[in-house]
């Protein structure tokens, strides 16, 4: 024990990340007895192969430890006899010893000269005591019992090279930016501090480490705000169980288009550091949840495993209805694979952007997708904010023939986690992440909360701390962004004033004319690039015919922009030498250093009001460093007001969470209508101000109505106001 005794010493429990391991319970066992002498680090159970041009490794775990240095273990059924079985054993830690070496050695931060930076261990486990060993062996070979005093004899890493070797292993090194920004000098410009901040960007936290390699044998939940890592852990994850598994066909799918060519990208360059080759389209297959005319697509893919012909937009619009066209395709190929119940046909699925995909299509990928059901989903926790994030997995992948459940998140010991929640934020900073929630949920809108979700807890699980107050239904409650929820280098090197910038205008010519003037500064002056901007248009219909007075006004600035998916690929958001103007649908599951959302008096509305206000809310989460909320004329008084307030509070959120019947009369209240349930509405509206105008007149009474339709009239008006009362 490091010659402390278990009274006296705080054990801080090691982190063990359960991925696939060929002995998962011996494996186990090894993790229990690192934790009695490691008081750091992570200690990964089946840790990806490893690869290089000439040999492939399978590691079954391994430790990374400030105090002990990287420690990489193999785990050996039966304990050798003779010489030529030591020679097998002390071979198989050869090869792991000369792959670790191979791999680390490409990374300038593991390298010190012509040496690597730190020793590496190997340990070969037995079942049993070892006995005599041959002289000449190099390495450690032990049984379970001994394995942690050897391993508590091994020297250390210094801070610096346990970073980057954590980095190197998770694989996240690819992910680093790819510019070198060799143009910026100014020390104390936005773009030195953007350089700083994209280099932070270099590990998995604990939450994101646990969600790339760990598969349980079924379903999978993923959650976390927008910016918390789910697209790259989800690109890890394919990339990991491609590489275990290449002859599993493997679907990657999502509900933005405009995330193809990110997903794309980093799956490519994920999978060729685990294999040193490109990953196999024929296995592993990246697909938008829909697809098109010309690329294949999750829904398209299902319909031709079924033996069916998939259905176009154009009869979905048509059919459903433009709100309604993707559930409702999605509920025709339902029935038919209920009816004819085709083989299965994928060995895994991986789902980003969740939330915006319907119940019928989860219960599709749960029919074709092959036993145990290896279904990982990734959403948004606070995207959709009325509500408790997403339906419950009964919701989602429905239920048995008597009820029970197909999908459980039950944890079982010592297994792969099946609900993990990224708890912090790397896109956003806390200023920009409490200024959006408070808009979007209406803290301090002058009438009220326009929503909330069920379960007030979850406001801790993203990231908020309490300040006063209780997380319960029916109290009131001061809630703080907490310090680890974001990195350190958000408030290390920017400030709140400039995260976030609000300006209100009195017509829209004059916001077009600061914000052309502003991103002209940010590349004259800012040492930012073309690319490192994004404009979001929050109003989608609107936004063609929006987009060129816009666009007009930067061209006589000297910026050259382009407005996403038209001219351009609706797969390709940033262009170099010009800058992206995005309609909220294209800009949503992308991101950019600086954020303009123009036009931000969209959001005050009587009409679709929680949608005009999640809109915002997705608006603003696009920013990476810095966002600009600008718009313009009487409407945008109350949203200047609600972004003062919060900056006046320093952004502290303040108010009384809705009870359980203020919840649902907010959901009635504010509840967004299609245009036919408007129309209605309008109708019934204009119907009943003609009653009652004939009725104030004399021209009608009530006893002129008939019996029945006096009756319901009478019961209705009993019922609500009994309600009212209650």
């Amino acid at each position: 024990m490091l010659g402390c005794s278990k009274g006296k010493r705080a054990i801080v429990p090691l982190e063990v990340v359960y991925g696939e391991s060929r002995d998962r319970d011996t494996a186990s066992q090894l993790a229990e007895k690192l934790r009695e002498v490691v008081d750091d680090g992570t200690v990964y159970l089946g840790y990806p192969v490893l690869t290089t041009a000439d040999d492939r490794v399978e590691v079954d775990a391994l430790l990374v430890s400030k105090a002990h240095g990287l420690v990489a273990f193999l785990l050996k059924d039966s304990i050798p006899r003779d010489a030529d079985g030591w020679e097998v054993v002390s071979s198989a830690q050869d090869r792991l010893y000369n792959v670790l070496e191979s791999t680390l050695g490409k990374h300038s931060g593991l390298r010190r000269r012509r040496q690597l930076a730190l020793e590496i261990s190997t340990v070969t486990v037995f079942p049993g005591p070892v006995g005599e060993q041959p002289a000449d062996v190099e390495g450690v070979y032990c049984d379970l019992q001994d394995v942690g005093t050897e391993v508590a004899t091994l020297e250390g890493i210094g801070e610096d090279v346990e970073r980057a070797l954590q980095a190197a292993l998770q694989r996240v090194t690819t992910i680093k930016p790819v510019k070198k920004r060799t143009a910026v000098q100014n020390e104390s410009s936005r773009g030195t501090a953007l350089k700083v901040i994209e280099r932070g960007i270099a590990n998995l936290d604990q939450w994101q480490k646990a969600a790339a390699i760990e598969t349980p044998e079924g379903p999978q939940r993923i959650r976390g705000l927008a910016g918390s890592g789910k697209t790259v852990v989800l690109a890890l994850k394919a990339a990991y169980l491609h590489t275990q598994h290449p002859e599993w066909r493997i679907a990657v799918t999502f509900h933005s288009r405009a995330l193809y060519q990110q997903i794309q990208d980093l799956v490519e360059r994920f999978t060729f550091e685990y294999s040193n080759d490109r990953h196999d389209e024929q296995y592993l297959q990246i697909l938008h949840s829909w697809g098109s005319s010309s690329k294949a697509g999750m829904y398209s893919e299902m319909a031709r495993a079924a033996g069916v012909t998939p259905r176009d937009w154009n009869y979905a619009r048509a059919t459903y209805g433009m709100d309604e066209a993707f559930q409702g395709v999605c509920r025709e190929l339902l029935a038919t694979v209920r009816a004819g119940s085709p083989e299965p046909v994928f060995d895994a699925v991986l789902i980003d952007e969740a939330q915006d995909l319907p119940p019928e299509f989860f219960q599709l990928v749960y029919l074709l997708t092959k036993h145990p059901k290896r279904i990982v989903w990734g959403y948004d926790e606070l995207q959709k904010l009325s509500e408790s994030a997403m339906p419950g997995t009964d919701e989602l992948f429905g239920t048995g023939p008597s009820g029970e459940s197909l999908v459980s998140l039950a944890q079982q010991d010592r297994q792969p986690r099946r609900d993990i929640v990224l708890r912090r934020c790397y896109r956003n900073t806390p200023w920009a992440l409490a200024t959006a929630h408070a808009l979007g949920v209406g803290v301090y809108r002058d009438g009220g909360l326009l929503q909330h979700f069920d379960d007030p807890k979850l406001w801790r699980d993203v990231g908020y701390n309490t300040v006063h107050g209780t997380l319960g239904l029916g109290e009131a409650v001061t809630l703080e962004r907490s310090e680890d929820g974001s990195p350190e280098y958000f408030r290390d090197l920017l400030s709140a004033d400039d995260a976030v910038v609000m300006k209100k205008f009195d017509g829209q010519a004059a916001q077009d004319i600061w914000v052309a003037q502003q991103i002209r500064k940010n590349l004259s002056e800012d040492e930012l690039e073309h690319d490192d901007i994004l404009i979001v248009l929050p109003d989608a219909y609107r936004a063609k015919s929006r987009a060129p007075r816009l666009m007009r006004t930067l061209l006589e600035h000297g910026i050259p922009s382009h407005l996403v998916g038209v001219g351009t690929s609706v797969d390709e958001v940033f262009k170099p030498a010009s800058v992206a103007l995005a309609q909220i649908y294209r800009a949503k599951g992308n991101e950019a250093p600086m954020v303009y959302v123009i036009d931000a008096q969209h959001a005050n509305s009587d009409h679709q009001t929680v949608t005009r206000r999640n809109t915002l809310f997705t608006a603003i989460t696009r920013s990476r460093a810095w966002v600009r909320i600008v718009g313009w004329g009487d409407r945008m008084d109350a949203i200047s007001q609600e972004i003062e307030t919060v900056r006046e509070k320093n952004f502290l959120l303040s108010f009384t969470i809705p009870s359980r019947e203020e919840l649902d009369q907010l959901r009635h209240l504010h509840r967004d209508r299609s245009d036919g349930e408007l129309a209605a509405a309008q109708k019934a509206k204009d119907g009943l101000q003609t009653f009652l105008e004939a009725y104030e007149t004399d021209q009608i009474g009530f006893y002129d109505l008939p019996p029945a339709m006096r009756t319901r009239l009478t019961m209705t008006l009993k019922e609500d106001l009994a309600r009212d009362d209650d």
